[in-house]
């Protein structure tokens, strides 16, 4: 199923990330995570690509189990570091494993590597060639709070507009932690003319650590409001997972009370968390 019909239909949408193990040894308990996440039957789940398409193999090998469960699968594909050769081989086999929606991304660029090397500069670029590859459903990433490499938003809202121009069908936002970003966003976004669905991305922060790195890799603004869970239950760790998980929970029933029909959450592979934000919107959904 294509997942710009998923979103644009009449239900809210609530889909769930998670990402492929980085060596063999762990593909069994990373393997039985995700299906622990799609026994919650989300909307959709969507599966990470490692750096430099070092996890290419076991996203789509996680992907591809996850449509055997009935799930729909949305497979990450970035390019930054690929060759075209690389990325047409990607392409066929995620054609054969039968999914149908990608999320197609830049990628981090690598320390010490000169950009000009590169076949792909830009996740338009990548964007083009999907679609000249078969029919797949496209999907984007954008930011709330402008890319890193952005001078300014209108910049950004410029090259946001050439990816969808290229054939993006939708778009998932980098995770934000105050709605009122993604608002102001989204009147700058249509006033831009970008009209493709957005998914509002969640991120429950269940522990002090991923919270910092979080905001070390994203440059993310935290609410005064947030600071001070983080803050009360730093020392308490079950106390912290369970603030966290509320705090995204506030953030979800706010954005679907404002009419916002899809969001998507980026529960990693932690079905404890996915499975507890699906029960506390259980009568919303």
């Amino acid at each position: 199923m294509k997942i710009i019909d998923i979103i644009k239909g009449d239900r809210p949408s609530l889909s769930f990330e998670v990402f492929p193990p980085k060596t063999e040894v762990n593909f069994e308990s990373v393997k039985k995570a995700t299906e622990e996440i799609a026994k919650l039957d989300p909307s959709y789940m969507s599966v990470t690509y490692g750096a430099g398409g070092g996890t290419s193999a076991y996203t789509i090998a996680i992907a591809e189990n996850l449509k055997q469960k009935g799930i729909t699968p949305l497979a990450h594909l970035s390019c930054v570091s690929s060759t075209k050769g690389r990325v047409e081989q990607e392409l066929s086999a995620i054609q054969s494993a039968g999914i149908e929606n990608i999320l197609a991304l830049r990628g981090d660029i690598p320390q010490g590597v000169e950009r000009s090397t590169f076949d792909y500069h830009y996740a338009t670029e990548l964007i083009r060639d999907i679609k000249a590859h078969g029919d797949f459903c496209i999907g984007g990433a954008c930011y709330p709070e402008g890319h890193p490499d952005s001078p300014n938003w209108m910049k950004d809202l410029e090259y946001l507009r050439e990816k969808v121009d290229a054939g993006c069908d939708f778009l998932v936002t980098q995770m934000f932690f105050d709605n009122d970003i993604f608002y102001n966003f989204m009147y700058r976004a249509q006033r831009a003319g970008i009209s493709v669905p957005v998914v509002p991305g969640i991120m429950p922060v269940t522990n002090v650590k991923s919270l910092k790195r979080t905001v070390a890799l994203s440059g993310n603004i935290l609410p005064q409001r947030f600071y001070r869970i983080m803050d009360r239950f730093a020392d308490n760790p079950e106390a912290l997972k369970q603030a966290g998980i509320a705090f995204a929970t506030e953030q979800i029933i706010d954005l679907l009370a404002n009419g916002v029909n899809a969001v998507h959450v980026y529960s990693m592979n932690k079905p404890e968390v996915a499975s507890a934000i699906k029960r506390n919107l259980s009568e919303i959904l």
